[in-house]
């Protein structure tokens, strides 16, 4: 059983939800990134995303785009990433699990960068564009390690194909909310709700939806039918305001976004 795993199993125990906030390594540099990790984890993140920035993230609106735009450009490499992020999973309390391109993942290996990326402690991988006819190599190499390989249901996606993308997955199925890119949005379709409720009827594994999710109406709307909630670009948006306001106002305003989010998962 991983990490993640335990995680939904102690929620569900407790009656609870997870929130999953998203910010992407290295930005504006790996030291701020374990400082946001560490305020994400106290406000009470079940389990945290760290995005590997990659140069083509087919998935990523304009925040997330940005915020690897900038990390690429320091140069950072993905052994820098994973040795700072040995240190933070030591003192963290809640999992970590990477955002990753499979092409990076290729390039490196496959058991080279599952047993890599176990050594930072870090629980499993969401590989967006990993297509499941492909996947069964990986996803059978991630179980015997017991390394979680989530991958991504769309509102689109058919739903026989949804279903094969369960089999191949663990740890947690990432169901994303709309159609399109990442990005806060104003609503989200209501239809969700159905969709999640169908898939939900289908698979043991948790589901938890992301993309859009900003705003309190979002998560009271969601946290019925999911599992987790996954919040990415309105944190990302607010770290890229750190040169501007300072680290402490930053790190107050994610915390008091978080605050805002998981009490109204509460509610």
């Amino acid at each position: 059983m991983s990490a993640i795993d335990t995680t939904f199993e102690t929620l569900r125990s407790q009656g609870r939800k997870a929130f999953l906030p998203f910010i992407t390594a290295g930005d504006p540099d790996l030291e701020f990134t374990g400082k946001v990790l560490k305020e994400l984890v106290a406000r009470g993140a079940s389990i945290c995303e760290l995005g590997i920035p990659y140069s083509d993230p087919i998935a990523d609106g304009p925040v997330i785009q940005a915020s690897y735009t900038r990390v690429l450009d320091q140069k950072q490499k993905l052994g820098q990433i994973l040795e700072a992020a040995t240190s933070w999973t030591a003192e963290l309390s809640a999992p970590l699990v990477s955002m990753v391109s499979y092409s990076i993942i290729h390039r490196q290996g496959l058991e080279n960068y599952v047993a890599r990326a176990k050594a930072a402690g870090i629980a499993g991988a969401i590989v967006p564009d990993l297509l499941v006819e492909e996947s069964a190599d990986f996803s059978a190499l991630c179980q015997r390690e017991d390394f979680s390989l989530i991958q991504l249901v769309t509102p689109t996606t058919p739903r026989d194909r949804a279903l094969k993308i369960c089999e191949t997955s663990t740890g947690f199925l990432y169901f994303v909310s709309v159609t399109g890119i990442t990005g806060e949005r104003t609503e989200l379709p209501p239809e969700v709700v159905d969709q999640v409720g169908w898939l939900k009827e289908r698979t043991d594994l948790p589901i938890c939806i992301g993309f859009g999710i900003s705003q309190p109406e979002h998560v009271k709307m969601l946290a019925p039918v999911a599992d987790g909630l996954i919040v990415g670009s309105a944190i990302v948006r607010k770290i890229a305001e750190v040169e501007e306001k300072g680290e402490a106002a930053v790190l107050a305003e994610i915390g008091d976004l978080v605050d805002e989010l998981t009490a109204a998962m509460d509610s």
